[in-house]
């Protein structure tokens, strides 16, 4: 199911991250606040419980202490995805972090694995991030992969995203909740996201 996380502020940073003025560095923390904005989202459906343990507050008082029902796991798709691994990382700093790199090879035009570290934790739910969803193809194969490996329990979060990209991983993983932060009007001719922001990457790491 597609989610679209609406909100003013999230609204006003992603059109200033839309500006090709914006410097790498700006970039880089607006995506941060976003990615940080948008965890509250994504995981609001989340229950809580008691460990057992019981904590004693400032005025005497005594409560339970409290965890998460699933242990979480960020999960960026390199090399893009790491711009949004620290903002999520900033609301839930207990996370485990994990990553997974991957190419398509010229030949067959299937989807090649060269890095893949996932932390192995008990009940886990593993979100996946990546700025852009484009055609799609990347995160497809991504969550596939993961899947591969044993883990089901799997969100994936974006910046913006095309139509073509919301399609393409919903048909193939009708399972994975998709976050946006804006759903975009379409692909051009090249694969580039329009309005967009151009290649998150590059602006990320300053690579233009």
């Amino acid at each position: 199911m597609l989610h679209i996380v609406n909100h003013p502020l999230i609204t006003m940073k992603l059109n200033m991250m839309r500006d090709q003025k914006t410097s790498s560095k700006d970039f880089r923390t607006l995506l941060d606040e976003i990615s940080s904005l948008m965890t509250y989202e994504v995981f609001k459906d989340l229950k809580l419980h008691a460990t057992g343990e019981k904590l004693n507050t400032p005025t005497g008082c005594e409560i339970d202490k409290l965890r998460l029902d699933y242990n979480i796991v960020i999960v960026p798709i390199l090399r893009a995805g790491i711009g949004m691994s620290n903002g999520v990382v900033n609301m839930l700093p207990t996370a485990r972090i994990g990553h997974i790199g991957l190419y398509r090879d010229e030949k067959t035009l299937k989807p090649v694995e060269y890095f893949c570290k996932l932390p192995k934790v008990e009940n886990p739910l593993l979100l996946v991030c990546d700025p852009m969803l484009a055609t799609g193809g990347s995160a497809t194969d991504a969550i596939t992969m993961i899947k591969a490996k044993g883990y089901k329990n799997i969100r994936l979060m974006c910046l913006v995203g095309a139509p073509e990209g919301v399609k393409k991983v919903e048909e193939a993983h009708p399972d994975v909740d998709i976050y946006l932060a804006s759903l975009d009007e379409k692909l051009n001719e090249k694969g580039y996201i329009l309005p967009g922001l151009g290649d998150a990457g590059d602006r990320i790491f300053g690579t233009l």
